[in-house]
């Protein structure tokens, strides 16, 4: 593994345990301002992070959502230069409108690297695994 993968597998587990901990401070901090969202059970794509932000705060008072865990596995990174792709399964509990559920899914977390060399998520795309 070189040490840019290892730096892009670095900013993916800093994101991955910011929603673990439902860290909302965290977890939105390691997107870019104008990333983007597409989520198998949203009935729209989210435009950039002050969306998925609004969208999280509704699912927080209307449903009572909080994540409980998340585990990441079956991890890769693809680099592109200052793009890399990363991608793994994931298994999610979290608790909305008064019930647990544990959700297993597939994502696509798209990084880019900024110009102070810091890589942050500009897109993700989560897939229920089939």
């Amino acid at each position: 593994m070189t040490e840019v993968e290892s730096t892009v597998l670095a900013a993916a587990d800093a994101l991955v345990a910011a929603f673990a901990r439902h860290d909302r401070e965290a977890y939105f901090a390691a997107f870019a301002p104008e990333a983007t969202f597409l989520f198998y059970n949203l009935d729209r794509p989210l435009d950039g992070r002050a969306a998925y932000e609004a969208e999280w705060a509704l699912w927080e008072a209307r449903d009572g959502f909080r994540v409980r865990a998340c585990r990441s596995s079956d991890r890769r990174v693809q680099l592109l230069g200052n793009v890399a792709i990363f991608t793994h399964a994931v298994e999610t509990e979290l608790s909305a409108g008064g019930e647990n559920v544990t959700n297993n899914e597939r994502e696509t977390i798209v990084f880019s690297r900024d110009p102070a060399g810091r890589w942050l998520a500009v897109h993700e795309h989560l897939s229920a695994a089939g």
